[in-house]
């Protein structure tokens, strides 16, 4: 019965993380250590329980490090200006926006929603919506 339980928990699990969209690198790291720590806490001990504290472990863990990357990806753009940075504008065809400053058409389908995009006519950033 328990082998049961733990194979639908990780069919659960992996089905979660599939459809799941985290969309910042702390978000990431979390959904990628909690994958892994369910994947190792499981085999590990044997069980459901050592399953769910791995996930729990593996999510502190991955948050950690997602964050760390975040920060340092921060501190590569600079302080944000006085406002924010501007959002780009949409075009109507999915995943096409324009910069707002030299409204050259950006593909920005790789791109997370709130995610920075440097114009490469001047350099600037902006937001995707």
């Amino acid at each position: 019965m328990n082998k049961k339980l733990f194979i639908l928990m990780c069919g659960v699990l992996l089905a979660a993380f599939g459809l799941d969209s985290c969309d910042t690198p702390t978000g990431q790291g979390a959904a990628a250590g909690a994958g892994a720590g369910a994947i190792i806490g499981g085999i590990a001990g044997r069980g459901p329980r050592s399953a769910a504290i791995g996930a729990a472990i593996g999510a502190a863990t991955g948050a950690l490090i997602g964050h760390a990357i975040q920060e340092d990806r921060a501190r590569q753009y600079g302080p944000p200006p006085a406002g924010g940075y501007p959002f780009a504008k949409p075009t109507g065809n999915p995943g096409m926006f324009r910069s707002p400053y030299t409204g050259r058409l950006y593909d920005l389908r790789g791109v997370p929603p709130g995610g920075l995009t440097r114009d490469v006519d001047n350099g600037q950033l902006f937001r995707r919506p």
